[in-house]
C-alpha cells in the first residue's frame, strides 16, 4: 500500500523502518500481522484503510521501551498519578501514542486514539479504534483457546467482536488476579453486559 503524506510524512517502508529499529523481530512479527488483519477489517467495514495501516504499524511503537521512560512521561507530562500503579500494558498505549505523535510526527487525533485505546478499549469507539482493537487480538500470528471464533465472529459483526475480546481479556486477568484498569471495566459495562443497547454504531 502507498501513503497518500496526508497522515505521515514517511512511506509505508520507511514508517515499517522507524518502527522496526524500535521493538524484536517477533514484535515487529505481531505488528505486521496486525496491519494485514486491519487493512482486511478496514476494506470489510468502510474504514480508511491507510489509517488503519498506519496505526497498526505505530500501535506497539513504545512497548518495548524501558519502564523508566515512561514513568518520567507520566510524571512530566501531566498524566493522572494513578497510571503508575499499572504497567507497560497499559502504558505503551496510552503514553505510547504520545511517543508517535513526538518522534514520528503522526497528528491525526483518529490514528492517534486508536493507538491509545487498543489494549483497554473504550464505551465510545470509532471504526478505527474498533479494528485496532480487534485485529490486535486475532492477528494470525495469536494463539490461544478461542482466537479461531474470535476470527469468525470479526468477519460477521465489529461489534461483537469487541464484546468477545473483552470479555475474554477480562476473564483472563481476573484468573491471573491482575489489577484492571477501570478504561476495560468501562469497556465491558458497554460493550458486554447485557444491558447495552442492540446498537453501538
Amino acid at each position: 500500500m502507498d501513503f497518500s503524506g496526508k497522515y505521515t510524512s514517511f512511506k509505508r517502508e520507511e514508517l515499517m523502518q522507524e518502527v522496526q529499529m524500535h521493538m524484536s523481530e517477533r514484535r515487529f512479527q505481531h505488528v505486521l500481522g496486525v496491519e494485514e488483519t486491519a487493512i482486511a477489517l478496514a476494506a470489510r467495514y468502510g474504514a480508511s484503510q491507510e489509517k488503519a495501516s498506519i496505526a497498526a504499524l505505530t500501535h506497539d511503537y513504545a512497548k518495548e521501551r524501558p519502564d523508566e521512560e515512561f514513568e518520567l512521561i507520566i510524571k512530566r507530562d501531566g498524566y493522572d498519578p494513578e497510571l503508575l500503579n499499572y504497567s507497560n500494558a497499559i502504558w505503551h498505549g496510552l503514553v505510547g501514542a504520545s511517543m508517535v505523535e513526538r518522534e514520528l510526527g503522526i497528528k491525526d487525533e483518529e490514528i492517534l486514539e486508536a493507538i491509545r485505546l487498543h489494549t483497554t478499549g473504550a464505551a465510545k469507539m470509532s471504526l478505527l479504534d474498533k479494528i485496532i482493537y480487534v485485529a490486535d487480538y486475532i492477528e494470525p500470528g495469536r494463539e490461544f483457546p478461542g482466537v479461531e471464533e474470535a476470527r469468525e465472529i470479526a468477519l460477521v459483526d465489529l461489534n461483537e467482536a469487541v464484546a468477545y475480546e473483552t470479555k475474554h481479556t477480562l476473564m483472563h486477568l481476573i484468573k491471573k488476579e491482575q489489577k484492571i484498569y477501570p478504561k476495560t471495566i468501562e469497556t465491558y459495562n458497554y460493550w458486554v453486559s447485557k444491558k447495552r443497547g442492540k446498537d453501538h454504531r
